[in-house]
């Protein structure tokens, strides 16, 4: 068994990708079929909170352990994770409505870039001179990804069009609830990994499902009932966001985070997979080229941080 553990964080990260490309396949579906952005955000939180919930209340008897208690940032940092996650998913929902599948994963990515960029300005972490090459490796993919499929010939694109805005917002608001999710599971008092990360993810979901369902009320009401008659397609939204999200907290306890967020990278090839075969969306040269110099950037950023 000791033998298998340096190899867990392997199998656990492929799951999550698994998961996470899964999820959003079936979030693109609802929101061009019968949802509003909004609503297809909702349909992942709602659905996934009943199996967490009924997870923790299994695990906890079954591993002999309690409740454990949480420090005082614990809800204040999932507070401020969950809306942001919230808020991105929503921008990659409406990404989808611009762009095809695997362009709205890549532009999602730039999450990588954006957390090292927000620790260097904010908190001063510092960033290797390879570090500033591969950030403007990755504002070149952006650029020529940004003027999309209409774009003639290989002239750079406008990072101010909507798609490339929602690809930017998505992957900071990304970034933000990442940071803070950590700083909430590092909040729960127990040396239980595997509790650590499900008490987190009841209480962040839980959060957020108030949330949601505080707005669509007053903004969207009709959205409430599409959700449940989606019910049949968003309970499968709900138990991969589950899958999802456990195995990226497991897999950032067996292994330092940088490697795990190279292996993640196999969800642009997932992506693109789904998009020619599932969604049967054509990529044009100048987005292959981009996503291209965006992994390269991704993969070069996350190995020399």
């Amino acid at each position: 068994m000791d033998a298998f553990l340096p190899d867990l964080w392997i199998l656990v990260t492929l799951a999550a990708a698994v998961f996470q490309t899964g999820r959003f396949m079936l979030q693109k579906m609802l929101a061009q079929a019968t949802l509003s952005a909004a609503g297809a955000t909702f349909s992942r939180f709602l659905y996934s909170a009943p199996f967490i919930l009924a997870l923790v209340a299994i695990y906890l008897p079954g591993s002999g352990n309690s409740l454990p208690a949480l420090a005082p940032g614990f809800w204040l940092f999932g507070l401020a994770g969950g809306t942001a996650q919230i808020l991105a998913t929503v921008c990659v929902v409406l990404l989808f409505k611009q762009r095809n599948f695997a362009v709205g994963i890549t532009f999602k990515k730039t999450e990588v870039i954006q957390t090292v960029l927000v620790g260097w300005l904010v908190l001063g972490e510092g960033v290797s001179p390879l570090g500033f090459v591969a950030i403007g490796i990755g504002v070149a993919g952006l650029l020529v990804l940004s003027g999309g499929p209409e774009t003639r010939g290989w002239r750079l694109g406008d990072l101010r069009n909507r798609a490339a805005g929602l690809g930017i917002a998505s992957g900071f608001l990304f970034a933000i609830s990442a940071v803070c999710y950590r700083g909430a599971t590092l909040s729960v008092q127990t040396d239980d990994a595997f509790l650590r990360a499900a008490v987190t993810l009841a209480a962040v979901v839980a959060m957020q499902t108030a949330i949601m369902t505080l707005w669509l009320r007053l903004r969207e009401p009709g959205q409430m009932r599409a959700v449940w008659r989606a019910r049949r397609v968003a309970v499968w939204i709900g138990l991969t966001s589950m899958g999802g999200s456990l195995c990226w907290f497991i897999a950032f306890t067996l292994q330092n985070a940088a490697y795990v967020k190279a292996l993640g990278q196999v969800e642009l090839i997932l992506s693109v997979a789904a998009s020619t075969l599932f969604f049967r969306e054509s990529i044009t040269a100048r987005e292959w080229a981009g996503m291209a110099v965006l992994v390269v950037s991704i993969l070069m950023l996350v190995l020399v941080t």
